[in-house]
């Protein structure tokens, strides 16, 4: 069978066009690391450790969209522990309540939440020191969404590196 000098060059513009759709499909994707399930149930936790009162909290700030973004990068070692630690919570969650912990009334969360402080204490503490970092940190790293907690700190912004030490006022 013969093949066409067309049919060849239609081939390769079709495949290159196909795996460009592909591509841009996958950066549509709401979450990078988190399914769906795991990010409500991480946006849940995050709440509880800075929840909202007259400043917002970590679901306002996007806390979870910065934890996600960071389990790609600099936190890639953390993935395991996540995978099991968000599906601890859930089996906790439904042992106790018979639902997903991101359903869960916000005193029944925090039930769920002791238990899991006690039993798995080493998921915690990482999640809560990756709380205050995505609450805190600077905004371009996936949190601290229109820069809340500085807001809420008084904090100048937008914060530029290395210059402040040049805008204090000299003494004299």
């Amino acid at each position: 069978m013969k093949l066409r000098r067309r049919t060849f060059l239609g081939a390769g513009v079709t495949a290159v066009a196909t795996g460009s759709l592909i591509s841009c499909a996958r950066g549509t994707a709401e979450w990078r690391f988190f399914t769906a399930a795991e990010a409500r149930t991480v946006d849940a936790i995050c709440d509880h450790l800075i929840p909202a009162d007259q400043d917002p909290g970590a679901k306002q700030a996007g806390v979870v969209n910065y934890i996600d973004i960071q389990l790609t990068k600099a936190f890639r070692r953390h993935r395991a522990a996540y995978r099991k630690g968000l599906a601890g919570v859930d089996t906790a969650s439904r042992a106790k309540f018979s639902k997903a912990f991101a359903d869960l009334s916000p005193e029944q969360q925090r039930e769920v939440l002791s238990v899991v402080e006690q039993d798995s204490k080493a998921f915690f503490d990482l999640i809560l020191t990756h709380t205050r970092q995505g609450f805190y940190g600077d905004p371009r790293h996936g949190g601290n969404r229109r820069m809340a907690s500085w807001k809420m700190l008084g904090l100048p912004f937008p914060q530029v590196r290395g210059r402040q030490h040049y805008d204090e006022p000299k003494a004299g």
